[in-house]
């Protein structure tokens, strides 16, 4: 018996050689492994199929073509970033081509304009770097370094700068759309203002390589920050803590940053890159990072956030004004996950409002009491993004699954959602229902019926 969409994955396998060259069409597994997987931890991941074709086109016009030939033999694709996600959005679980834009990393930074023209095989890396050397600055840090503009767009990436600058979203200008039926959406550009039709824009941002491939992006940047300031203010509770949290947002501060994060878990990733923690008072703390043009701005906000910390308990809180040592503590903050990853069995990023937050730590302790086990928290204490971690520890995937459900309910009945930045992907469809109505879930379908009436885009169990 023949297996037609083997017959189909090899037709069009070379007539994509025949658009692209023999080199950026791959079928050698070993060569494909690395594309993939991404950084979902491994026992909730899900199993990439076996029959894959791996492509690296060099340019829209290639994608298109790409896209044209697959939908036309009803082939599916999956594109791919830096593969830094966390919800297995990019591993292709069926049979199809894997689509990788890593050739198209282009970058051009238009200074009178204050923007970027970005390819999406540019990494975040990489916009940072071309900003700067413009004498620009892009403000959030949504992601991994090595994670790549299109993917950040597609996952609307958040991060830890959110509070004050706000995520991916907020910063996207313009887009340049593959469809999967080939045609290709030229979406806003170089404006501040744009109210000609409906934003079709947005739709693409966070859709997750469902509804489009996005191939450029037109990004703003802004003037640099001249001071940063990056304190550490330990408490001796976690209720302290987050109860500076809302003054400190109140406060003509403007924190850029406010990042919840456990002692425990702090020195471990301190340990797992041969480094030190600063701090080994508190057993909570928040790390606060300060920013501004002015350098009598920037203390002036720095002694007022200390003085709410203070009042709120804290114990000698440590000030950082060397670029150096600030990188060095927000690299360590960086590796909490990295130092845990190996006995992880799932991290959650459920989001509530921010002065939330407390009560739905309150409700994590009690879940984890419940069921006996160490659920680990830390996150953007300033935007109300959880990060809970579920423990390889918790016996089976049948807990682990009921206890993200507990954690998914609590977030939802605070005013939350049961993902902040992280996203849906393969692994949340299932409690969708909790956060988004029938209505909501038919009306996405029919979006996706419409930009993919073949459904061959990174199909998800959802739509």
């Amino acid at each position: 018996m023949r297996d037609h969409g083997t017959e189909a994955l090899s037709v069009v396998a070379e007539l994509l050689k025949e658009v692209l060259g023999d080199e950026w069409v791959v079928s050698d597994r070993d060569s494909i492994e690395g594309y993939i997987y991404d950084e979902t931890p491994e026992p909730v991941r899900p199993k990439a199929a076996e029959n894959l074709v791996l492509v690296k086109p060099a340019s829209t016009e290639e994608v298109s073509q790409v896209l044209k030939i697959a939908n036309e033999y009803k082939v599916l694709v999956f594109p791919v970033g830096g593969r830094t996600g966390l919800v297995g959005g990019c591993i292709p679980t069926k049979p199809g081509i894997v689509l990788s834009l890593e050739r198209m990393n282009k970058i051009e930074v238009d200074r009178e304009n204050l923007m970027a023209v970005a390819e999406a095989g540019a990494t975040l890396r990489d916009l940072m770097r071309a900003a700067e050397g413009a004498g620009l600055f892009f403000p959030p840090r949504p992601g991994d370094e090595g994670a790549q503009i299109g993917g950040l767009i597609a996952t609307n990436a958040g991060g830890v700068r959110a509070v004050k600058y706000g995520v991916m979203r907020n910063y996207v200008k313009g887009l340049e759309v593959a469809l999967p039926t080939g045609e290709v959406l030229s979406l806003g550009g170089k404006l501040l203002k744009n109210n000609a039709g409906y934003d079709l824009m947005q739709l693409f941002i966070g859709s997750e390589g469902t509804l489009g491939v996005i191939t450029k992006a037109v990004i703003r940047l802004f003037p640099r920050s001249r001071y940063m300031v990056t304190l550490i203010a330990p408490f001796s509770s976690r209720a302290d803590a987050l109860s500076a949290v809302p003054e400190v947002l109140r406060s003509e501060a403007m924190p850029l940053a406010i990042e919840y994060v456990q002692l425990r878990e702090v020195k471990r990733a301190a340990e797992h890159i041969s480094d030190k923690w600063p701090v080994e008072e508190g057993q909570a703390q928040l790390i606060i990072i300060l920013d501004g043009m002015r350098h009598e701005e920037v203390l002036r906000a720095c002694d007022e956030v200390a003085r709410i910390c203070e009042a709120h308990g804290a114990v000698k809180v440590l000030v950082v004004d060397s670029p150096r040592e600030q990188d060095r503590i927000l690299r360590i903050r960086g590796n909490i996950y990295v130092a845990i990853k190996r006995d992880l069995l799932d991290i959650l990023d459920v989001a509530v409002p921010p002065a939330k937050l407390r009560d739905l730590m309150d409700t994590v302790d009690e879940i984890a009491l419940r069921y006996g086990v160490d659920l680990p928290v830390y996150g953007h204490a300033g935007d109300g993004n959880l990060h809970v971690h579920i423990m390889r520890d918790v016996g089976s995937l049948e807990v682990a699954e009921m206890i993200r459900q507990d954690v998914y309910v609590a977030a939802v009945r605070l005013g939350g959602t049961i993902t902040g930045e992280h996203g849906v992907g393969k692994l949340r469809a299932r409690s969708l229902g909790l956060v988004l109505s029938e209505k909501h879930l038919e009306i996405m379908r029919k979006i996706k019926k419409i930009l993919d009436p073949n459904g061959i885009l990174n199909p998800m169990d959802y739509l």
